[in-house]
């Protein structure tokens, strides 16, 4: 039996205190009721999703494994790249180009083991799905140096309505030095064209030691990305230290986001 001093008490009070926020707005019960149905089961830690025009849906898996799901049949799609599969890190998020009716091209990050170091980073890359193989796979952008650090590779895919594409990628465990020097990767949301160049009106771009695909900087674990339908803004949601988390509005301007 677990036995509790009054001492260990306290200190657990005061800590639970400490994570309570002043001005939390509380959750309203509409009375709103939800169903839910099983599409497919079996997948160990899904990580992200999109749906094809053919309305098949794609899911990675953290392993390192891609499904194609249809009718709640999943099937494995082939050659998927390595993954560095460790705590936070593996297959992450998947989108589709917005034209991909015309080009076909799906976007993919993970945590590679490619690059300097030993570990991985985030990686982005683009294939193309083709009798249940992926092909034509390019590397857009790579971080790095790699760490055999478990935590913090984000990342979520995003394209705004001008067909920009930004991508998060956390800082790794290394939150005094990564996330506000601009000379190095991670702790970043990224921007770039379609094919992984950079944009030239990105706020870096032609600076001279700058990770020029850095859109913001000063971030944590950046694990969301969303365009707002109406304004076009690209939002951003990152996981705090002992709650803290955040919702920021990704602007262009070199601002630091965050501590």
């Amino acid at each position: 039996m677990i036995r509790i001093t009054p001492i260990l008490l306290f200190f657990i009070l005061v800590s639970c205190k400490a994570q309570e926020k002043q001005n939390d707005i509380p959750i309203q019960d509409e009375g709103i009721k939800y169903t839910f149905e099983t599409v497919a089961s079996g997948i160990s830690i899904p990580w992200g999703m999109t749906w094809l025009p053919n309305k098949t849906m794609l899911v990675t898996e953290k392993s390192g494994v891609l499904y194609q799901i249809e009718n709640g049949v999943k099937t494995e799609v082939k050659n998927v790249p390595k993954v560095y599969n460790r705590g936070q890190g593996g297959l992450l998020d998947i989108a589709l180009h917005p034209n991909y009716a015309q080009n076909s091209w799906i976007y993919m990050t993970l945590a590679s083991p490619e690059g300097g170091g030993e570990g991985g980073n985030t990686k982005l890359i683009r294939a193309q799905l083709l009798n249940g193989e992926l092909t034509q796979i390019e590397s857009l952008y790579k971080a790095n140096p790699n760490t055999t650090k478990g935590q913090h590779f984000g990342s979520r895919i995003v394209f705004d309505k001008k067909g920009f594409l930004y991508f998060s990628a956390g800082e790794r465990g290394n939150h005094f030095v990564n996330p506000q020097d601009i000379t190095r990767d991670n702790g970043k949301i990224y921007r770039l064209n379609d094919d992984g160049s950079i944009p030239k009106d990105n706020p870096f771009a032609g600076q001279k030691g700058a990770k020029e695909g850095i859109y913001s900087y000063g971030h944590r674990n950046p694990q969301g990305l969303a365009m707002n339908p109406t304004t076009g803004d690209i939002w951003e949601h990152e996981h705090g230290p002992q709650g803290g988390d955040e919702i920021n509005i990704i602007k262009k301007e070199p601002i630091m986001v965050g501590q």
